[in-house]
């Protein structure tokens, strides 16, 4: 099936063409007691899945995966969340297109291997000068 119009016309089709808004099944919509209950449950349900990934930052674990799935959730139902996730996507994909670039991709190879070597260079100085001797034993 071929698109109609150009991609990309009216900023808020980016992802797939889906408009902003609540998800929200539309029995749901219709009270607005339920609907509103509904978003303090999703909200709340964001929040702790985020605040999980939070924690995860400093911890082994996927921090970044699980926040992003928080920020998921609260998209179902708030657009500044939806905008958000259109933002970072568009960062993503920024950013995913300039470390290919061939420049970028020297540059930072480039970088890491003078890294490497410098370490490698400051590894062999402290074993030249102490052996294998833990920094906190020395005399």
């Amino acid at each position: 099936m071929a698109s109609e119009g150009g991609e990309g016309e009216g900023g808020d089709r980016q992802d797939g063409g889906r408009p902003l808004g609540s998800r929200a099944p539309e029995f749901i919509k219709r009270y607005r007691t339920l609907h509103l209950s509904w978003q303090v449950v999703i909200f709340l349900i964001g929040l702790a899945v985020v605040g999980l990934g939070v924690v995860m930052l400093p911890l082994p674990g996927p921090g970044w995966v699980v926040i992003f799935l928080g920020m998921g959730i609260w998209a179902t139902e708030f657009v500044w969340a939806q905008l958000v996730l259109r933002w970072t996507r568009r960062k993503v994909a920024a950013a995913a297109e300039r470390a290919l670039d061939p420049r970028v991709r020297r540059r930072n190879i480039t970088l890491t291997v003078i890294g490497l070597v410098v370490i490698g260079a400051l590894l062999g100085w402290y074993l030249s000068q102490y052996g294998l001797v833990l920094p906190w034993k020395l005399h």
